[in-house]
């Protein structure tokens, strides 16, 4: 086995005379490894998130709008998208595992640090700040799994990694709503914080060494190049923008549903308004199934059910139930993570060489996504009410369902067909 983190990626293919090293299902490594990166999800998106469940209490104790408390999570995820290029190259030099290690430390202690903030202002920055220092795991992570798990078990590694992302989502949100409703949203960060710190130490422990990775210098030209070859890159260009549609509906929702459950008609208390990111329980199963649906109705095929049920569940959510609500985020969660788990998988099998690039500028997308989608809703909600949040998301899922049917007839005329919709990747 090599030392961990010696160099740049691999190519898809290893050489017929090398050892395939990649890891297969049935070997420790590769439980290892998953293991470890689920525990990665989970503190990058304890700490990502964790506002998110505490919006309706700042908005309270800050007299600040849904827009203006909404920004604490929007700066966290705008300066993620800022550095994700630059961790990706440092994580060709300096190696995947050091670079996911010292995001997650940096970011976890810029996390006690929150509590302290005295405003809005102080808070926002801190969080953008934060953004920024947890860009290399997720610029990284996808990189990580493409060069060292064998491609026959990528889209499973792949569904775990992103099932480990909601949990975390969920998990932060919960904790910190919580906590929060009980003791004030200070204590809420604070309790974030202590379970992200947890979580990376687990990483740490089980990520097993990299067996792939090849050093690398750090070119800015070199990177340019990477870059705009991928921008030219039709394919993922269309995947780039489906993460980014499907992320700005989930932005809008999550940003805008504590504010309308804790609202009339159904004025709920905190605590249970915050638990209703229970749901992404929901997210965990749907993103680990996404590798099992693809292979039976191809990347389009998921594609079409993920669009489908997020629309069904934004239209589901316009009616004035509880039910109503609660059901079109059961849906709406689902089909975000079977979306977003199978155009993530899709780009890291999308290319051969810069890997690390490729899966960062479909975060900067996505991220971007949500930084803009988020706080468009919460501004549309606060101006109009749910229907003006849920207009946002179906307007999304209306561009997503418009950029899957061109990929299908661009597929179909390729084969020399006629132009019509097909299920298969």
């Amino acid at each position: 086995m090599l030392p961990a983190d010696t160099g740049a990626s691999a190519t898809d293919v290893p050489d017929a005379l090398t050892p395939d090293l990649r890891l297969r299902p049935g070997q420790r490594d590769f439980r290892r490894s998953n293991l470890a990166l689920f525990a990665a999800g989970v503190a990058t998106f304890v700490l990502l998130y964790a506002t998110q469940g505490l919006l309706p209490l700042l908005s309270a104790d800050l007299h600040l709008t849904p827009g203006q408390a909404s920004w604490t999570t929007s700066a966290a995820t705008f300066g993620l998208a800022l550095a994700l290029l630059p961790a990706s190259a440092l994580s060709d030099r300096y190696g995947r595992i050091t670079v996911m290690t010292v995001s997650m430390l940096a970011a976890s202690v810029i996390a006690l640090a929150l509590p302290f903030a005295p405003g809005l202002g102080a808070l926002t920055a801190l969080r953008a700040l934060q953004g920024a220092a947890l860009a290399g795991l997720p610029a990284t992570a996808m990189a990580y799994l493409a060069e060292e798990v064998h491609p026959s078990a990528l889209a499973s590694a792949m569904g775990l990694y992103v099932a480990g992302n909601s949990v975390g989502g969920m998990a932060g949100r919960l904790v910190a709503g919580w906590v929060g409703a009980a003791w004030g949203w200070r204590w809420g960060l604070a309790a974030a914080a202590l379970l992200a710190l947890l979580a990376t130490a687990g990483f740490r422990l089980l990520v097993p060494a990299a067996r792939q990775f090849r050093r690398g210098p750090v070119d800015a030209r070199a990177l340019g190049r990477t870059v705009a070859g991928h921008l030219r890159n039709p394919l993922l260009l269309r995947l780039y923008a489906l993460g980014a549609l499907f992320m700005a509906v989930f932005g809008t929702v999550y940003n805008t549903m504590g504010f309308r459950l804790v609202a009339a008609p159904f004025h709920l208390p905190q605590s249970l308004a915050a638990s209703i990111f229970v749901v992404y329980l929901v997210g965990t199963a749907s993103s680990a199934g996404a590798g099992r649906l693809t292979a039976r109705l191809g990347r389009r095929g998921t594609l079409y059910v993920a669009i489908g049920l997020t629309t069904a569940g934004l239209l589901l959510s316009l009616a004035d139930s509880l039910a109503g609500a609660l059901l079109g985020l059961v849906l709406i969660t689902a089909g975000f993570f079977a979306g977003h788990a199978t155009a993530s998988s899709s780009v890291g099998r999308s290319t051969a060489t810069g890997r690390a690039q490729a899966s960062a500028l479909y975060l900067i997308a996505y991220y971007l996504g949500n930084s803009l989608g988020g706080t468009l809703g919460a501004d549309a909600y606060h101006s109009t009410g749910w229907p003006g949040a849920a207009t946002v998301g179906l307007t999304a899922m209306a561009l997503a369902a418009a950029i899957t049917l061109y990929a299908s007839w661009r597929a179909s005329a390729a084969r020399g067909q006629a132009p019509v919709v097909t299920l298969q990747a």
